[in-house]
């Protein structure tokens, strides 16, 4: 019975967490890239061969295990040459917190499970409802991500219609919306076809003149918009969608506003940002992970809603749990789950341990970031931005000079510049498309990367796709269909070169999403009190609070 965790046996505990502490930072002092570009055909080898009906000798042999079998090729975040996805270095007071939650192991569904739990969550909800503009009729739980808490927020928006025929009810929605949006519907038992994929602007925003004349046209057919899901920092460009603008044809129509703020919710707290969010209190739902810009372990994020009644649909009544004549406090009934973890103790801790201006200052230093990056590399002759960066994002191509490639050829290209840069082990960036055409995507969030990280990051770009595709080649060494091989290295694992063919067809003329935008980005003149996130140096920790 040892294993359990019990006050007698604590000594067995405290021996235990500190081996496995021990065992991290050693590990984590080793770590020298993001990645060390291990492939997914040793990962599962490695994981199959485990016999799980023998249990190790001890802890140490478990821990040598874990490494070998998930640590030892772990991605770490908080390497200033990541910038695949939108997955953040945490904050150390948030995993002090997680120590508690996980070893206290309460549940936050009744308030006889969790106790002052129930009302730390209560009371950060109020919190950021404050802080998104709604007043004391605002309520909220928190979730497993915002996957949930937009298949939440479409829940609510049905169940206002809920008299109303499954195949009239309409969601509106920009081409550039999570894709939560669609699986919510197919959820919900709508359909994929309830979504209406409403046009954006050149600055990839949801284009109120396309959103109203796409509302018009489904109510001359006899259809009802159910609800407009409006984006505060869609996942490629971080576009923040004309939220008062939405707003107004949200009211007109009389359609439910859910604002998907997963990644821009941090500039709720930012020092010089804020406005950006302007509109974002008339929305009657409202998305914000925290595990994104607020820099906590996953998971932690949050719906949030103008009006509590409005969370009706989400509440079921069980005798055994939440009784209808309960008098307690039970977060269950506005959830989606039964079981769940005290997540919000992590934001709790981090709040009173840095306050809300800090992490600020860590949002508008990625921010700072990304406009500083692009600044420094937008003139690069063959690199293509695809958009002047709003938030911490910069999605671009790499155009090799000479003859233009097809466009088979340009995304065979890119696909494996990333996957050279993933298993060098030195860098990583992720890859999308913009108007069906292949780009790189590095999305930036840690505050202690410095603009020369990043510069460094593309121009390995540039080293890898000149590497790969050699400037002034008559057979340019790509691989259609983005085959590869791979072949053990002293450095790990690498891309072999008789993988890459010569590709004999090129395009006669560049498409036109190879022209950069201009480089027009300044910093926010407010943030200038992050220095360090902009410099050419690394710095020796984050930015300070103003009283540190």
């Amino acid at each position: 019975m040892h294993h359990l965790f019990h006050p007698d046996h604590a000594d067995h505990y405290a021996a235990t967490l500190g081996k496995g502490l021990d065992h991290l930072l050693r590990r984590l002092k080793g770590v020298t890239g993001p990645a060390t570009g291990a492939t997914p055909e040793t990962a599962a080898r490695r994981v199959a061969e485990v016999d799980l009906e023998r249990p190790l000798a001890d802890a140490t042999q478990v821990l040598d295990e874990m490494s070998r079998l998930w640590l030892d090729d772990a991605v770490w975040f908080h390497e200033p040459t990541y910038a695949a996805h939108l997955n953040c270095p945490v904050v150390v007071p948030a995993l002090l917190a997680e120590l508690f939650v996980a070893s206290v192991n309460s549940s936050l569904d009744t308030f006889d499970q969790s106790v002052g739990g129930t009302f730390i969550e209560r009371r950060l909800i109020a919190w950021t409802a404050e802080r998104i503009g709604f007043g004391d009729e605002a309520d909220g739980v928190f979730t497993s991500g915002g996957s949930q808490s937009n298949l939440q927020g479409l829940l609510l928006a049905r169940g206002r219609l809920e008299r109303v025929p499954a195949q009239r009810l309409r969601i509106l929605a920009s081409a550039e919306s999570h894709f939560s949006v669609q699986k919510s519907a197919r959820l919900l038992g709508l359909g994929e076809e309830s979504v209406v994929s409403v046009p954006t602007d050149e600055r990839h925003r949801l284009d109120p003149a396309a959103l109203e004349r796409s509302l018009a046209a489904c109510v001359d057919l006899g259809l009802r918009p159910m609800a407009i899901v409006a984006t505060a920092g869609t996942t490629d460009f971080g576009a923040i969608d004309p939220l008062e603008q939405v707003a107004d044809l949200a009211v007109a129509y009389d359609a439910w506003l859910h604002v998907d703020a997963a990644y821009g919710g941090g500039l709720l707290v930012s020092p010089t940002r804020r406005d950006r969010l302007r509109g974002i209190e008339r929305a009657d739902s409202v998305t914000i992970d925290f595990h994104k810009t607020f820099f906590q372990p996953v998971s932690s994020s949050a719906i949030v809603v103008r009006d509590r009644a409005t969370l009706r649909p989400a509440t079921w009544h069980a005798d055994y749990l939440n009784p209808r004549e309960a008098t307690n406090p039970n977060q269950v009934d506005k959830s989606l789950q039964t079981t769940r973890r005290f997540d919000a103790l992590k934001l709790w801790v981090t709040l009173r341990t840095m306050g809300p201006e800090l992490v600020g200052r860590y949002v508008d230093a990625v921010v700072d970031l990304a406009g500083a990056a692009y600044a420094a590399r937008c003139d690069a002759p063959d690199l293509a931005f695809a958009a002047v960066p709003e938030l911490s994002t910069l999605v671009l191509r790499y155009v090799p000079p000479g003859p233009p490639l097809a466009e088979r050829d340009s995304a065979a290209l890119n696909n494996a510049i990333r996957e050279d840069l993933y298993a060098s082990g030195r860098a990583m960036v992720a890859a999308t498309k913009v108007d069906g055409v292949q780009h790189l995507k590095l999305t930036l969030l840690n505050p202690m990367a410095t603009v020369e990280d990043i510069t460094g990051v593309l121009d390995l770009v540039r080293e890898a796709g000149a590497r790969l595709a050699p400037a002034g080649s008559t057979a340019l060494e790509v691989a259609r269909g983005a085959t590869r091989s791979w072949t053990s290295s002293a450095s790990g694992w690498a891309p072999s070169t008789s993988a890459w063919r010569a590709s004999p067809t090129r395009s006669a003329v560049r498409t036109t999403t190879t022209a950069s935008p201009v480089c027009s980005w300044r910093p926010a003149t407010a943030s200038a009190g992050i220095p360090a996130c902009c410099s050419t140096t690394r710095p020796s920790r984050c930015p300070s609070s103003p009283t540190s």
